[in-house]
């Protein structure tokens, strides 16, 4: 009983000591607050970091083209659009030869070269040749110079090996009609890069594409690898090429993309739209997975050096 009345007592000082302990326990409360508040931002930097990360993760990825040098809804005529670039040190690899040799390197696109019913009669040419075999995978080709032909996982010569019958699926009209626009595409290229157009010689491969969204079957389907063309082929000083069907309507996907240190640039095809580059290491490029539909385009590529020059085709 002494000891519970000894507790219950309140002494002079009570007040004070009660005080104290109020004053000590919001402190601690204030302490712990200020504590959780800062680990509250720790986190929320930490969470920020992430999704920047995140963000770059993505940003890097296929579908990041920072610029669109053309889309497919305007019109580019009568003058190309050009994007100059300096030139890569790839042509010292080679023999130079004046007024063909890149001086002056870039891209351009023009849509006011080949006609949108030019394009319509060279896609369906595409078609029908490609109608005759084509590819497992989702990249088949047709190069009329060489008569190669996408056949399941590899190639035949069309013109031995459906020999007379391909008189009944090309005519003279459609040989014309393709040596007249590969001339088109020469002539233009030659004037934006300042070039000698005779001095300026067809090479190999040049040839019709088609593209869709089956799945490869061999590396001859694998397209979309970033790549660079005097690399690959090493003949190669310009590259052209002429879409013949459109971005978005007849196809998704399919994009073709100059990939700069800078960030990506991306020309969206058009019927009847002409792409043409430099071929060396300043225009790195790939084209994206084609995601839906048919992409047809026709690649035309020139040398100057003529031991790799190719003649016209024409029906045997």
């Amino acid at each position: 009983m002494a000891l519970l009345r000894l507790r219950n007592t309140k002494g002079p000082n009570a007040a004070e000591i009660e005080r104290k302990i109020k004053r000590g326990n919001a402190l601690r409360q204030g302490s712990s607050w200020r504590g959780s508040r800062g680990l509250l931002a720790l986190l929320l930097v930490a969470l920020c970091a992430s999704m920047v990360a995140a963000w770059l993760y993505l940003a890097s990825l296929d579908g990041d083209i920072t610029e669109t040098l053309a889309s497919r809804r305007e019109m580019i005529s009568p003058q190309p659009r050009v994007y100059s670039v300096q030139c890569s040190e790839d042509y010292e690899n080679y023999k130079r030869y004046p007024g063909c040799t890149p001086q002056k390197c870039g891209r351009a696109v023009t849509d006011g070269v080949v006609t949108s019913e030019e394009a319509q009669a060279l896609r369906r040419l595409a078609e029908r040749g490609l109608a005759l075999a084509g590819s497992e995978g989702g990249a088949s080709i047709l190069d009329l110079h060489s008569g190669a032909l996408s056949m399941g996982k590899q190639f035949v010569n069309i013109y031995r090996y459906f020999g007379e019958q391909i008189a009944d699926v090309f005519t003279e009209e459609d040989f014309k009609l393709y040596r007249d626009v590969r001339g088109r595409i020469q002539a233009v290229i030659a004037e934006t890069f300042g070039l000698d157009r005779t001095l300026m010689y067809l090479t190999k491969p040049t040839f019709f594409s088609r593209i869709n969204s089956t799945a490869a079957k061999t590396q001859h389907d694998e397209y979309w690898h970033p790549h660079i063309d005097k690399e690959t082929y090493g003949s190669f000083d310009y590259t052209s090429l002429l879409y013949l069907s459109d971005y978005g309507s007849d196809f998704t996907g399919g994009r073709f993309v100059f990939m700069d240190q800078n960030g990506n640039r991306t020309v969206e095809p058009r019927a009847g739209r002409v792409s043409f580059f430099s071929s060396g290491s300043e225009n790195l490029h790939r084209v994206e997975k084609v995601t839906w539909g048919t992409r047809y385009a026709i690649t035309v590529s020139f040398t100057c050096d003529p031991s790799h020059a190719i003649s016209d085709p024409s029906l045997p």
